[in-house]
């Protein structure tokens, strides 16, 4: 007798709990963290009061690997937080490319600005304090990446101004579209971040000027490609 587990037809196996031995494991057969990175998560956890909102280890090595595979000249990110995620994703650029950084709390300066300006890739990032969603059209630029990680309740206005400002072709990374599990949970349907978080996904799933799919990555990574004209 046969004691594989049984699947449903067209179903996927259970992935395993990326926790203790597995999250271990994962990361120690990927590409090390920088030193400077790991200094940076570091600091992250200790001074800033949601820490864990930094990408971390696995997702900063995935940006990064995302962005040798994509190319981008240009990658504009909405919600900079401390930096490593901006920083992750300028290692894979080539020469001459560039991240556009924003974040809406100007409170955060003070912190992230001496990380970002005093790393290898400081060249490659350029971080601004300000409401992306009105000041990243301004720049005039057209985006060939963007990884929004910002207000969760403002998702889909973010959304919409990045796809008008990203050429056809381009992709969207848009961080935390699990949100821990509440995505399905009763429990948050009065939880305006959920909401937000619902409410997006809900957009891009009938959004037929893209394909997407959604990584179960930590907090849920989804994947946009701007389908061209």
């Amino acid at each position: 007798m046969s004691n594989k587990k049984n699947i449903a037809i067209g179903s996927d196996p259970q992935p395993p709990n990326l926790g203790g031995d597995v999250e271990h494991y994962i990361l120690s057969h990927i590409e090390p963290e920088p030193d400077y990175l790991y200094r940076l998560w570091r600091a992250t956890n200790i001074y800033m009061l949601h820490g864990r909102m930094a990408s971390g280890h696995l997702q900063g090595r995935l940006l990064k690997m995302l962005v040798h595979m994509i190319r981008p000249k240009r990658i504009l990110e909405v919600g900079t937080f401390s930096g490593y995620s901006a920083l992750c994703m300028a290692e894979g650029l080539e020469e001459g490319g560039k991240v556009y950084t924003f974040e809406i709390n100007d409170e955060q300066e003070d912190f992230t600005r001496p990380w970002i300006e005093g790393s290898p890739m400081a060249d490659k990032v350029e971080f601004i304090i300000g409401d992306a969603i009105k000041e990243a059209p301004k720049l005039g630029l057209e985006f060939d990446m963007a990884f929004i990680d910002g207000d969760k309740r403002t998702y889909v206005e973010t959304y919409e101004m990045v796809l008008n400002i990203l050429k056809p072709g381009g992709f969207i990374l848009a961080d935390n579209t699990l949100w821990d599990g509440h995505v399905t949970d009763p429990a948050y349907d009065r939880d305006h971040q959920t909401l937000g978080i619902r409410r997006f996904n809900d957009h891009i799933a009938q959004d037929n000027r893209v394909e997407q799919v959604i990584l179960p990555l930590r907090d849920g990574l989804t994947l946009i490609r701007k389908i061209a004209p």
